[in-house]
């Protein structure tokens, strides 16, 4: 994983198709974050590529995350497929002749991050019907077919920010995903609007490029668009940076953890490095996303200093009289 903001997901639309788990390792190898799954019909789009049955074979072939874009017109018939085929993450498009919702649900129950695309012409309106059941906002700056097409600008100018609004229900782990003409040249632009996922394809997969140089500069680029575009010149805070919200007893840090994560903040409860409790324990640290610090402090400040305070009145309970 990178060490900053943004996150590339790698489109082996432009790949070699004779030798796709050579293509996958070389991304993995090469710093990618994700591996980005384009699947065509024929029919949605006029280009056809793989389906789920392919992606069960690259599974194998690596443990990033695999991210599925379907850009078919039954997304619903074969979604279980896509789901028993290893997908992390699957995506498909709004403009869909059928129902969206039980393919959304599906995907979720499942454990699997849902995600709806749109064409450069649909309007984000067409998103909000399906708000809630969203953990992924795609944005599409190509018409959705084939790789190598010139980025759309205006669209991504009208689109990328206010998808933001479409995730308000997910304070931690909502993505805003744009896919197409995403290079150096786009990068941070796009990081400017707040993205969190590029999906970059032909900018790979360039001949005689170096492919982990490609994937440094379009994740750098990016954060550099974010922190003077969005963030007043601050540094964006890394994704995989993790801090301390507060160092407790067991049975008090695993409370606190269930509260704060009912509100939809990830936790990490670890045994730290602080003092050893009359139980014989030491404290755990409860661990949270340094980029929702401010937000879990905002939620449980004053909830934390309640745990302290009850965490230390135990101690004294169970200290033995002249201990």
């Amino acid at each position: 994983m990178g060490t900053g903001r943004a996150r590339v997901a790698a489109s082996i639309l432009d790949a070699d198709f004779s030798n796709l788990g050579a293509a996958i390792r070389r991304c993995e190898k090469a710093g990618a974050d994700r591996i980005h799954l384009d699947v065509m019909d024929g029919h949605f789009v006029p280009n056809l590529t793989f389906g789920a049955t392919t992606i069960k074979s690259l599974r194998r072939v690596t443990r990033l995350p695999l991210d599925a874009h379907l850009m078919i017109s039954e997304p619903g018939r074969f979604i279980h497929e896509f789901i028993d085929a290893g997908c992390d993450s699957i995506t498909f498009h709004v403009e869909v002749e059928e129902p969206v919702v039980p393919t959304l649900r599906a995907i979720r129950e499942a454990g699997r991050a849902a995600g709806l695309s749109l064409r450069p012409a649909t309007p984000l309106s067409a998103l909000e019907p399906y708000a809630p059941l969203l953990d992924i906002v795609m944005v599409m700056t190509v018409e959705p077919g084939f790789g190598g097409q010139e980025f759309m600008k205006d669209v991504a100018r009208e689109k990328l920010l206010p998808a933001r609004d479409l995730l308000k229900h997910k304070p931690v782990g909502g993505e805003v995903h744009v896919d197409g003409g995403i290079n150096r040249e786009t990068a941070e632009y796009t990081g400017a609007q707040g993205v969190d996922v590029l999906v970059v394809g032909s900018a790979l997969w360039i001949k005689g490029h170096d492919m982990g140089r490609e994937i440094r500069l379009i994740k750098a680029l990016a954060d550099e668009g974010f922190q003077y575009g969005l963030n007043a010149g601050v540094p964006p805070i890394p994704r995989d940076q993790w801090v301390s919200f507060a160092r407790l007893p067991k049975a008090y840090a695993k409370r606190f953890t269930d509260e704060i994560e009912a509100g939809g903040i990830p936790v990490l409860m670890l045994r730290g490095n602080g003092q050893i409790n009359p139980d014989g324990i030491r404290d755990y640290e409860v661990m949270v996303p340094a980029s929702a610090e401010a937000l879990t402090a905002d939620r449980h400040a004053d909830t934390r200093e309640r745990y302290l305070a009850a965490a230390e009145a135990w101690r004294e309970s169970q200290r033995q009289p002249g201990s």
